[in-house]
């Protein structure tokens, strides 16, 4: 195993039920320990238990990848209270800004909601200009879900199903230039690629991910080059974009 993922129902709770307290600092300093384990990778963490500590254990690790998954669900204050999120978009600004600083080359993913009952259009328009301001290089919108029984379930002014889709087409249709982007300014940079698969019919063709890739849910880099095989990790130059992926060239040893 060269990679592992983190990810619980919100990883930044980790410690909670056992310990009365988040230990996921902790924790990840022992994880860092395991022989042979190359990339950790932390999803899932919801801004509520983000502490300085965590954000130092991140920042100072070799193992631990600068990529994190926070679901964000909204921007609109008045939103992320109907969803039951207790965090307001200042709360969640700050801790954005602080990320970035303290981090080098961060990647960030989140998600959002759109058509949750109650939604106007301005909240969309707050959303929107909240995705141009921070520029998340990974980002999913996803339609509100009726769900028979649930709190959501109960709330007036539930919208129709093709006013959610027309806004969730809308916005990742402003989150395409944003990640279109962020693949041209990766044009040339050297990055680790871990070899997933081989690419099928082709020779010294695969399949990988830069530590800026999830597994299933983020593109993906195509790699050229003679010598290599699956499960190796080996630095490539980026070459070219194709929509959400990257295509390289293997430059270094695998290994």
């Amino acid at each position: 195993v060269r990679e592992l993922v983190v990810v619980a129902q919100d990883t930044t709770y980790y410690g909670l039920d056992l310990y009365g307290e988040t230990r996921l600092p902790e924790l990840l300093r022992q994880l860092e320990q395991v022989e042979g384990l190359d990339w950790i990778r932390l999803m899932y963490l919801y801004p509520m238990y983000f502490s300085d500590e965590l954000i130092e254990t991140i920042a100072a690790s070799k193992k631990i990848l600068p990529y994190l998954d926070m679901p964000l669900q909204h921007a609109s204050d008045l939103m992320l209270r109907r969803m039951q999120r207790r965090v307001t978009r200042s709360e969640t600004e700050t801790l954005l800004g602080k990320l970035r600083a303290s981090i080098p080359n961060l990647v960030m993913r989140t998600t959002f909601i759109t058509g949750f009952p109650g939604e106007t259009d301005e909240h969309v328009v707050e959303l929107e200009d909240f995705m141009r301001q921070h520029k998340f290089e990974r980002l999913g919108v996803f339609t509100y879900s009726y769900e028979p029984d649930t709190p959501a379930a109960k709330l007036p002014d539930h919208l129709p199903e093709e006013v959610k889709t027309t806004r969730r087409d809308h916005l990742m249709g402003v989150q395409q230039e944003i990640a279109f982007a962020w693949n041209d300014s990766q044009i040339g940079r050297q990055v680790d690629v871990l070899l997933d698969s081989a690419v099928p019919g082709e020779s010294n063709a695969w399949i990988g991910r830069s530590y800026a890739d999830a597994p299933d849910v983020d593109g993906v880099v195509y790699v050229s080059g003679p010598g290599l095989s699956l499960g190796k990790l080996v630095k490539c130059e980026i070459v070219a974009r194709n929509e959400y992926d990257l295509i390289g060239v293997a430059i270094g040893e695998p290994r």
